[in-house]
């Protein structure tokens, strides 16, 4: 495995590449779906899936507070010192390591720790979106954690929720907050027309409950086998007939016929002369191109 070659404490857009940091990467996204099924198995269920996400802080990622009977708690996970962290309400706390080790021992290790709280999650213990569904208590294959990469990932992430947070500022509109969705392992914001969709015959859960309002979603994923590299990506639901033969910004977005959706290499972003600009190009214009075509209110986006 390959170390990373520059500091991510004095390059604010550091290199992220797929391949260089993969198997950490699968390991990281297996453990945090173990942390994500708690908030869903204990949440009060939300429509567009609200309930599931988990939430960029200054040391990691949160839950957010949770209920659970007598009991609340969250769950932070630090990418700094490399830890997940359950913490109550009464001051009480247990750690658990983010370490080279296989997933199955942190979920062994994870959910005893929850027990000796008090806190009982009953969830399917399998991962999902991913190709390899193996059961956590089973996975001892997935063992690579080289915490480097892991804080590196985290501070690409932290600039990209500021970035986004901007972009969402200008919608009038309903909008998500940006958030972490751990099954699909993308930082996303949805921004909502305010008209509903049926969702189509045989949809499966995910579309259902999802599915059901038209939206334009823009986010950042670090890559997976279909895709090996860190991209931006956009999309329009329902898509508009045409919308990929629109031409979009910045110079390198495209529409990928493979994702079905425009997307931006982390690469190209991190060439440009700005970043944090060539991001929100690339936001502002596959969100233009979505609600022209989408027949959307143009009073929904800020003037400013």
């Amino acid at each position: 495995m390959a170390t990373p070659r520059t500091s991510v404490s004095t390059d604010a857009w550091p290199e992220l590449p797929y391949d260089a940091w993969r198997d950490t990467l699968e390991t990281l996204h297996r453990n945090l779906q173990i942390v994500g099924k708690v908030r869903l198995a204990l949440s009060p269920p939300e429509p567009e899936w609200a309930h599931v996400p988990l939430y960029l802080t200054a040391r990691g990622l949160t839950t957010t507070p949770i209920a659970s009977p007598g009991r609340i708690f969250q769950v932070d996970v630090d990418l700094i010192d490399h830890e997940v962290v359950i913490q109550t309400v009464a001051g009480e706390s247990r750690r658990v390591p983010l370490a080279a080790r296989p997933v199955a021992d942190f979920y062994a290790d994870f959910m005893s720790q929850l027990r000796a709280l008090g806190i009982t999650a009953e969830f399917r213990p399998v991962p999902d979106e991913v190709a390899d569904r193996i059961p956590f208590a089973e996975d001892t294959v997935h063992v690579a954690y080289e915490p480097e990469w892991a804080n590196r990932y985290w501070r690409v992430l932290a600039q990209v929720d500021l970035v986004m947070k901007v972009h969402r500022a200008r919608f009038r509109g309903k909008t998500s907050p940006v958030q972490l969705f751990w099954g699909s392992f993308d930082l996303a914001l949805t921004r909502f027309s305010g008209r509903p969709v049926e969702p189509p015959a045989g949809a499966g859960l995910l579309e259902r409950v999802g599915g059901d309002a038209e939206q334009i979603c823009g986010g950042f994923w670090p890559g997976d086998p279909r895709f090996p590299r860190a991209a931006f990506f956009a999309y329009t639901y329902p898509k508009p007939e045409g919308i990929e033969t629109v031409a979009v910004e910045p110079r390198g977005a495209r529409w990928d016929p493979g994702l079905g959706e425009f997307a931006l290499t982390y690469e190209d972003a991190r060439a440009s002369g700005s970043p944090r600009e060539a991001i929100l190009r690339f936001l502002e214009s596959t969100y233009a191109a979505g609600a022209r075509l989408g027949g959307w209110d143009p009073g929904l986006v800020s003037a400013g």
